[in-house]
C-alpha cells in the first residue's frame, strides 16, 4: 500500500445517525429506512443469541 492510498476520498457511509436530512429524496430516505430495518433486525438476532447463551448457562449451573 502505497502513501497515495491515504489521499483518495472514504467511501460514505450508508447512514450517519444524526446527518441531516434534508438534501434527501423520499427513495433516499426509503432507502435509508430500509438498511436501518436490516440493521435493527441484526442487532435483536445479536441479542436473542446472547440472552439465549445466557439463559443456557444460568439453568446448567442453577441444577
Amino acid at each position: 500500500m502505497s502513501f497515495l492510498d491515504d489521499d483518495r476520498p472514504t467511501k460514505p457511509t450508508a447512514h450517519e445517525i444524526g446527518s441531516d436530512l434534508s438534501m434527501l429524496s423520499a427513495d433516499e430516505l426509503d432507502s435509508r429506512i430500509g438498511l436501518l430495518k436490516e440493521e435493527i433486525a441484526r442487532l435483536e438476532a445479536e441479542k436473542e443469541r446472547k440472552t439465549a447463551g445466557r439463559r443456557a448457562a444460568d439453568s446448567f449451573f442453577r441444577t
